[in-house]
């Protein structure tokens, strides 16, 4: 074969050969977390040292999120948050949490809304010493209580809520939110072998379900009614409360738990609430 032949034999093989179509990459989400400690996962290993006052964890649910879908997190999420820190300085050099965010963030995810007027921390305190005092008998924090938590929540905690979500929505305006219900903190029913624990009456077992209840009702209707997704755990939580075992639990209980900061998400807890999140919100 001729020089000649052979180049134009080569020509028309290069000429016929089809061509290689790139595969176009896959973005890579723009991930801001907002939220309070359930989101910060406060008591869980290793601290975020960049803000130690927050009491981050790296492993928290956002730090799950961003590993496994590959995400570029921004995470400022900080324990104790309430929803005014979202456009209020929790801290000294902790600016708002909303100041995370931009016109380019793609997903936002939060809790938010626990530590308005105190509420989990009071229910906790209230009812707890209520059930010591009373060893377990009766429902002491529901009758000296009534319904002034839930009452705080309809009238202080959700239209709070909403202006948090909005502040959200104009920072972000293009972004995909996420607003987290709480998991599970008290059992469905009394459980005496947990009292040493979790020292709730029998019969303000209830009172304290119904009371994050009507918290995670509060966070749906904000979320609902500002465009976000809702995330509930209500059904997937369920058996994983703060009296249920070491290795079952989701939540620490309040006393004698593996955790610096009960009553809070667990390694578990933290890792579930992140694979519950993503299915929600068809993330791969």
């Amino acid at each position: 074969m001729s020089a000649s032949i052979a180049a134009g034999a080569l020509a028309l093989t290069l000429t016929a050969a089809p061509t290689a179509q790139a595969t176009p990459a896959t973005p890579t989400l723009d991930y801001a977390a907002l939220g309070d400690s359930f989101s910060a996962g406060s008591g869980v290993l290793p601290v975020d040292p960049t803000n130690l006052l927050c009491l981050r964890s790296t492993a928290n649910y956002p730090h799950v999120i961003a590993a496994r879908t590959g995400a570029r997190l921004t995470d400022v999420t900080c324990g104790a948050a309430q929803t005014k820190h979202f456009t209020q300085a929790q801290h000294p050099g902790t600016p708002p949490q909303t100041n995370a965010l931009t016109a380019g963030t793609d997903l936002v995810t939060l809790t938010i809304g626990g530590n308005d007027n105190d509420t989990f921390i009071n229910v906790l305190l209230a009812c707890g010493s209520a059930g010591l005092l009373s060893g377990g008998k009766g429902s002491p924090c529901k009758d000296r209580h009534g319904t002034s938590f839930e009452d705080q929540i309809a009238t202080s905690t959700y239209p709070a809520l909403k202006s948090a979500l909005r502040s959200v929505r104009a920072k972000a305006p293009d972004a995909r939110v996420a607003a987290l219900g709480y998991p599970w903190i008290a059992p469905a029913a009394p459980d005496p072998s947990c009292f040493a624990r979790l020292p709730i009456a029998r019969g303000d077992v209830a009172y304290v379900r119904g009371i994050q209840a009507r918290l995670n009702a509060a966070v749906e209707r904000a979320a609902r009614e500002t465009g976000a997704t809702y995330v509930d755990f209500s059904q997937v939580s369920e058996g994983h409360d703060a009296c249920k075992a070491a290795g079952t639990r989701w939540i620490e209980p309040l006393l004698f738990g593996r955790s610096a900061v009960p009553v809070h998400p667990n390694a578990l807890g933290e890792r579930r609430m992140a694979e519950h999140t993503m299915a929600v919100l068809g993330l791969r």
